[in-house]
């Protein structure tokens, strides 16, 4: 019992209450030897039970000699009390070299140099009870890895000391090799390390530790000893198997120290091995020879030497055979396609790219391969269909190549590099559909406003170009990025990561776009309302996104949209005076309502949030009403007159504007145009500084809709109308002092005269004196011509005057 308690505690890492057991136990179990002793008559079951007792004595007397490891006390007398039990001596040792493990793994150097020493000194008393030569050596080995991690130049003798002495004990390649490590740390000279090396050669130690002594050499600069030390590892090692890691390693050395011509030769070497000896390297070190190959062709290949590029990726072609099937074969194959297609040798590069497809057809990379070879020939047919397999491959995620990490967005990196390609070589069509795919399959929401705006950018450069717009826009390239723009703006969510003022930003950058677009088209009204209506709107499918309607809803955006729903408004107004058959120009005079009735919403809000007593956008609105409902013959255009009439600072050009529109085909509205005409006269009349020729145009216009142009058209009330209309025209022109247009009094006076030769014809006398008496009295306000036109005007007048008196007697004899 009391033995399995001091255990307890000594399990417990209390080693002070378990020796307390175990003297107890000790004495118990000596009081029992005695009296068995004391009773010895030599029968069989007193001999087993001292046997019995002996074996709880040598466990009782371990377990002590452990507690005494355990608390660490280095009473020299205790230990040697054990020490000098032989049956002990082989278990103190293991006990003393575990903790001598336990210590070094806790880095305390000087303990664990201790508990080591003491199980070598332990294991080497008694040799019956020894734990063995290897056992010792092993011990060993670790006491001089503890030395020379402790502190190599402090302790190097003993570290040297310790692997000596366990080499002689029980020769061992990580002696050996511990040696070797010890003797470089120290600084040793050539001479003594190439002692040290060849020991590895003189016993049986796997090649790989020889490769790692090269290697440890190469670390600690001791080049021209690690070169010649594995000539000697591949020489002996030469029917093994697993040369082909030597020769590998030499190549890679040779390549590391710059000595590339060696190297060359060496991999020419392998090569020449490979081909006509059958020395095969094994799969895994022919990958890495590979991927050496592959380092050293991409290094040359960023440094723009693409003929030496080349030639490194041909060795890395020399291992593999004729017909076989690869993936890393198919993208070996891709990359001498671009070193050939950088070396202009673009037949070649089609010759691998087509080996490239053999081997792996679906790979998105072989495809682009195929795209940029198919962009220089200038095969828009090859180009397209290699786009669409891309665009089909993106759908699924690209594979790890030969555990080469692959980027998650390699596919969207490949068709945006697509688009890039086919831009700068004026592909349009091809870009388009490049760019297409990169927004279906894209998650990365920059990556495809980048490529939105290289791409609009790019047809941007076409416009100024002076490229025909009416073309461009048939081709339908330019146009309809901006709906993709505008749908991948609206999918933009937080989660992505876009803040909002990052969604604004992006939704602005197309709008101006749109908006300068818009603004070179000006020989496409067309083009010029799609952009503007981009710019702010975009309404295609089931649903409605405006690209302003992402930015914040302040001032400045809300101008812009009703600045860009007025131009749109004012380019399908244009459309329609250009529209030749009667139902287009329906359409597109009702699209420009629809334009007027958003902005008239948008600037009610406007008007509402500020001052705008000097915005000029109340009279465009109501003038692009007119204009399109008078087209339209639509019966509420006298409202829209109306509305006009009600503005706070009603312009005369609007209301002569007005007037014009009235009378525009196929608008007719002979009533509204002299309403306005006669406000705009009065207006006219009202300012200090009247236009006299503007008040001429305004009395010409009033004039030419009233009188009459036939014997159908000649009724009182017309005739009243338009003498109003001539005493104005008298009045103006007697108190314009000799500025009134001379052209303008000429074409009264004609036509006042004719009115009175009119009613002369249909016996109207009377009316026919007054109306030629008009026209005469338009004679005295003629400047330069007056002259002639009085001698013709009177001589006529007369005559008139004559047949009127012959006229009106003849009337009265028949009555």
């Amino acid at each position: 019992m009391a033995i399995k308690t001091g255990r307890t505690w000594l399990d417990s890492k209390k080693p002070d209450l378990a020796d307390v057991f175990f003297s107890l136990s000790v004495k118990s179990l000596e009081v029992l030897y005695s009296r068995l002793i004391a009773r010895g008559d030599g029968k069989a079951d007193i001999n087993i039970a001292k046997t019995d007792v002996e074996k709880d004595l040598f466990r009782v007397h371990s377990y002590q000699a452990e507690s005494v490891c355990i608390s660490a006390i280095m009473d020299t007398a205790q230990l040697l009390k054990y020490k000098q039990l032989p049956c002990l001596t082989g278990y103190l040792s293991l006990l003393c070299y575990n903790f001598g493990v336990d210590t070094y793994k806790l880095k305390k150097f000087e303990e664990s140099s201790f508990w080591l020493s003491q199980s070598y000194d332990i294991g080497k008393m008694d040799k019956k009870y020894s734990p063995g030569a290897a056992v010792q050596a092993k011990v060993l080995r670790l006491l001089a890895t503890v030395y020379f991690e402790w502190d190599c130049k402090q302790f190097q003798e003993k570290a040297l000391n310790a692997v000596t002495l366990a080499n002689k004990e029980n020769v061992h390649a990580a002696g050996i090799y511990l040696k070797i490590q010890i003797l470089l740390k120290s600084g040793a000279q050539d001479e003594s390390m190439k002692a040290a090396i060849t020991a590895l050669l003189d016993v049986e130690v796997p090649l790989e530790l020889c490769l790692s002594t090269v290697k440890v050499l190469m670390a600690e600069d001791r080049e021209a000893l690690a070169f010649e030390f594995l000539k000697r590892v591949i020489k002996h090692y030469e029917t093994s198997p697993e040369l082909g890691s030597a020769l590998v390693l030499h190549i890679e050395l040779l390549l590391q120290r710059g000595k590339e011509l060696l190297g060359k030769q060496k991999i020419g070497d392998v090569i020449t091995g490979s081909h006509y000896t059958g020395k095969q390297l094994s799969p895994q070190i022919l990958g890495h020879l590979h991927l050496l190959l592959w380092d050293r062709a991409s290094k040359n290949f960023e440094a723009r030497n693409y003929s030496e590029s080349l030639q490194w990726y041909n060795y890395s072609l020399s291992f593999y055979s004729v017909g076989q099937m690869d993936q890393n074969l198919a993208k070996l194959q891709r990359n001498r396609a671009s070193c050939f297609l950088h070396l202009q040798q673009l037949d070649k590069a089609k010759e691998a790219i087509k080996e490239a497809e053999r081997c792996d057809p679906e790979s998105i990379f072989t495809q682009f391969s195929v795209y940029k070879i198919a962009i220089l020939e200038n095969n828009t047919e090859r180009a397209l269909e290699a786009v669409k397999t891309m665009g089909k491959l993106a759908e699924n995620p690209i594979q790890n190549e030969n555990r080469l990490l692959v980027a998650e967005n390699a596919a969207s990196n490949l068709l945006s590099l697509a688009a890039q390609i086919a831009l700068e070589n004026e592909q349009q069509d091809v870009a388009m559909k490049a760019l297409r795919c990169l927004c279906e399959h894209s998650e990365d929401r920059g990556q495809v406003f980048t490529a939105l705006r290289q791409g609009l950018v790019n047809n941007l450069g076409q416009l100024n170009k002076n490229i025909c717009v009416t073309a461009l826009a048939e081709k339908l390239t330019y146009k309809n990025l901006f709906p993709t723009a505008v749908q991948k703006v609206s999918q933009l969510s937080p989660a992505e990561g876009l803040s909002a003022e990052k969604k604004s930003e992006e939704a602005n950058w197309f709008r101006k776009i749109a908006w300068n677009s818009a603004l070179q088209c000006e020989s496409s009204p067309d083009m010029m309302r799609d952009f503007f209506m981009l710019s702010y709107q975009r309404k295609y499918s089931d649903f409605h996104l405006q690209l302003s309607q992402f930015c914040p809803s302040d001032k400045a955006i809300l101008i812009g949209q009703k600045t860009c729903l007025l131009m749109a408004a004012a380019a399908s107004l244009e459309l329609g005076r250009e529209s030749s058959e009667l139902s287009q120009q329906s359409e597109r005079l009702t699209q420009a309502l629809e334009h007027i009735q958003a902005c008239w919403e948008i600037w009610k809000t406007l008007k509402a949030s500020g001052e705008f007593s000097k915005d000029p956008t109340d009279t465009l609105l109501l003038l692009y009403e007119f204009e399109a409902r008078a087209k339209l013959n639509d019966p509420r255009l006298e409202t829209v007159l109306e509305s006009v009439l009600e503005l706070q600072q009603i312009e005369i050009k609007t209301l002569e504007t007005i007037a014009s529109l009235a009378m525009e085909p196929p608008a007719y509205f002979p009533s509204l145009c002299k309403k306005a005409l006669r406000i705009a006269l009065s207006l006219h009349k009202k300012r200090p500084d009247a236009d006299l020729s503007r008040c001429s145009q305004c009395l010409h216009s009033l004039i030419q809709l009233s009188l009459p142009t036939g014997v159908l058209e000649v009724e009182p009330w017309v005739l009243e109308e338009v003498w109003g209309y001539y005493e104005e025209a008298l009045f103006i022109i007697g108190s314009a002092q000799g500025e009134f247009p001379e052209v303008e009094i000429l074409w009264l006076l004609t036509r006042a005269w004719n009115t009175g030769i009119l009613l002369y014809s249909l016996a109207q006398y009377p009316e026919a004196e007054k109306w030629c008496g008009l026209g005469m009295s338009f004679l005295r306000h003629l400047g330069t011509l007056q002259e002639s036109y009085q001698t013709q005007m009177s001589g006529l007048y007369a005559e008139v005057l004559d047949r009127l008196d012959r006229a009106k007697r003849n009337l009265i004899i028949e009555e």
